[in-house]
């Protein structure tokens, strides 16, 4: 069974977008939309509301408020609502354990480029079990028209894309739109060869057509699935990262693969992530891989 869209809100005007694309996304793919606020009981506030029972009368009725809209926009719409007492990132994280896809708000654009994501959002998207989507405030279905792509990033083997380009597919299937699959290539070290490669390299005559045959490989499979999706298949040389912020303009969509690391300090992205999830202006779908 499928499970529902989940959407995590705050009250922030970027939850509200994000809560407003799940809700069209739920009604693309014919699912139910769950909503999840997690808050913790602040006793320092207000006598009004430092009791714990008024502030959780407060905060549902806020998100039932924010619910309110969605529902009017699409009154076919299943909704359920949680709001859970618990630290944000246990409570996201457990919400995605049952959801076909979580989404979540993320700041727009500021000076200090390491800050904007948030370090709820970057745990989140490092741990999730399912694919996270982002969005910004100002997010509108007018970016969602006719001519604006998926994009999604494919690298290394077929295997290695796969959750993110069958991600990509279903989700323009269910749009009606085209998917753009970008692949980046750099001149690799001297050292980096072996004979092994050079021999792969001659027979395809060369670095780029090796390239070119290596994206075709990866997608083939979800041509073949998925028949009535356009697929523009873009070769570049230069980082991954670069290369599909350079396509950004034309997506309503960014979809990446998730290569999580481990460190002293817990989970982090990669770097291609990392920085198109603080760089593109549309939505941004980072998706773990099998």
């Amino acid at each position: 069974m499928t499970g529902p869209i989940t959407a995590g809100v705050d009250g922030t005007d970027e939850s509200l977008a994000a809560l407003a694309w799940a809700a069209r996304e739920a009604v693309r793919r014919d699912t139910a939309l769950r909503v999840v606020h997690a808050w913790k009981h602040r006793p320092d506030t207000a006598p009004e509301v430092a009791d714990r029972d008024a502030q959780r009368a407060w905060v549902g009725d806020a998100v039932e408020r924010a619910v309110a809209t969605v529902t009017e926009r699409h009154p076919g719409l299943a909704v359920t609502t949680d709001v859970l007492e618990g630290h944000p990132v246990q409570t996201l994280l457990s919400a995605a354990a049952d959801a076909e896809l979580l989404v979540l708000g993320s700041r727009g654009h500021g000076p200090v480029v390491g800050f904007l994501l948030g370090s709820v959002g970057q745990q989140v998207i490092a741990e999730a079990v399912c694919p996270v989507v982002l969005v910004r405030a100002g997010d509108k279905p007018s970016s969602e028209v006719a001519g604006h792509e998926i994009v999604v990033g494919q690298q290394g083997e077929p295997e290695d894309s796969a959750a993110a380009l069958r991600f990509a597919f279903e989700t323009a299937a269910a749009r009606g739109a085209s998917v753009r699959v970008v692949r980046a290539w750099s001149l690799p070290p001297v050292f980096a060869y072996s004979p092994g490669s050079l021999k792969l390299l001659d027979e395809a005559g060369g670095l780029e057509p090796f390239e070119k045959k290596a994206l075709d490989d990866a997608v083939r499979p979800w041509r073949e699935r998925f028949p009535d999706v356009h697929v523009v298949e873009h070769i570049e040389m230069g980082s991954a990262g670069q290369v599909l912020l350079s396509v950004a303009g034309r997506a309503q969509l960014m979809v990446v693969g998730r290569r999580a690391h481990r460190t002293a300090v817990g989970a982090r992205i990669g770097s291609v992530a990392h920085g198109v999830l603080h760089h593109a202006d549309c939505p941004v779908a980072v998706v773990p891989h099998d």
